[in-house]
């Protein structure tokens, strides 16, 4: 069993702990040095029964642990005895752990921290490498949200939005360095997918799959970007859409519409198209509109307004971005494209130029760059 399956068997784990009442640092601390002992003695000695060795490794480090506590005395009902290590299957105690780490109470950025490390098995190294930032900040960071969650009971059921918002987040980092996050976040989400019967659940996996889908045709060789409607379809995932469209059309099936569904029948729109110029911006646009009633989210509503301008013309998109705040992110890059299309070059060029200062990141800002620098060009 290699690193990543030994890191499946994590949440698991670390779930029939915390039921039993260690709290969740110490718990999880434990399940690193199981996870440490299973590698170095699997290759030569391998477990029937993987996850009951892991409970039993990692319960015994949290009771030597425990012992050597000066809060001893407080645990003594917990540490009269080990438990018999048995088959672990645990599937409501790993349910409770995504809960636990994506409790309201912790930010957004601890949140997806938290959840990389205990749920994924991610090493703080790993973590930090991902998110570019000194392996240091991220321990304290994974530090305070164990505090956080420490006082926190496992006794009422959790808010599945939360936990679908927060392996959204960890998606949408994609792929920096040896953790490739995007690959990651579909893998915990299949996870509670088998865990959880919820159709939001299925449609956050199916909008996960179908983005990834595009992954390869989104950038060159030399890591610029490729907008959507010049990438080349047949560098398309077909496999990775089909499974998309499919777990989206059975959470559909259930009536209970919500705003991943959503999303991901938006997804789906786009792989369907063999052409950008085939692309169904009318019933996008109709999807935009569901999406809108679900949420009042600006960026929805921003994204609305190309579809409006791709189903009704330029000038209809202008009006619906004219609605919204100019200080939304992507807001003013929107307006160059749609005066593009609308014929107003110059105009267009400058927005162009104004929005590459605003971009987030380097390869959006060269993108917008080359734009603006294509339209100047022009007689």
């Amino acid at each position: 069993m290699h690193g990543v399956e030994l890191r499946s068997l994590t949440p698991g784990v670390l779930a029939v702990l915390v039921r039993r009442g260690a709290d969740f640092a110490a718990a999880e601390d434990a399940v690193q040095d199981a996870l440490v002992e299973a590698l170095r003695a699997w290759p030569t000695d391998p477990p029937r029964d993987p996850k009951g060795w892991m409970v039993t490794v990692a319960w015994r480090r949290f009771l030597d642990a425990t012992r050597a506590d000066a809060a001893r005395r407080r645990r003594e009902d917990l540490v009269e005895e080990t438990p018999d290590p048995g088959p672990a299957v645990g599937v409501d105690d790993t349910l409770q752990l995504y809960f636990l780490c994506a409790h309201p109470s912790l930010t957004p950025a601890s949140a997806v921290a938290l959840t990389l490390r205990a749920v994924g098995g991610l090493t703080t190294r790993q973590i930090a490498a991902a998110y570019l930032v000194p392996e240091a900040t991220m321990a304290q960071r994974i530090s305070r949200a164990k505090r956080t969650v420490a006082q926190v009971r496992l006794d009422s059921p959790g808010d599945v939005s939360t936990v679908l918002r927060t392996l959204y987040l960890v998606f949408n980092e994609g792929y920096s360095g040896e953790v490739d996050l995007a690959e990651e976040a579909i893998r915990l989400t299949r996870q509670l997918s088998a865990a959880i019967e919820h159709p939001e659940v299925r449609g956050l996996l199916a909008l996960m799959l179908l983005h990834h889908a595009r992954r390869a045709a989104r950038t060159r060789p030399d890591g610029s970007l490729v907008p959507l409607a010049e990438q080349d379809r047949s560098q398309w995932d077909t496999t990775a859409v089909a499974e998309g469209v499919e777990i989206l059309q059975a959470a559909l099936a259930r009536d209970q519409l919500g705003e991943f569904q959503a999303q991901g029948a938006i997804a789906a729109l786009h792989a369907d198209a063999l052409s950008a110029e085939q692309t169904d911006w009318v019933q996008i646009l109709e999807w935009y509109d569901e999406l809108c009633a679900l949420t009042d989210n600006p960026v929805v509503r921003l994204n609305r307004a190309v579809a409006v301008g791709e189903a009704d013309g330029p000038r209809a998109g202008l009006a619906a971005l004219a609605e919204l705040d100019e200080d939304l992110p992507r807001h003013t890059a929107v307006a160059a494209y749609l005066h593009e299309r609308d014929g107003d070059l110059p105009l267009a060029a400058r927005l162009y130029a104004e929005a590459a200062h605003r971009a987030p990141n380097l390869a959006e800002r060269e993108h917008l760059t080359r734009q603006a620098a294509r339209l100047n060009a022009r007689p």
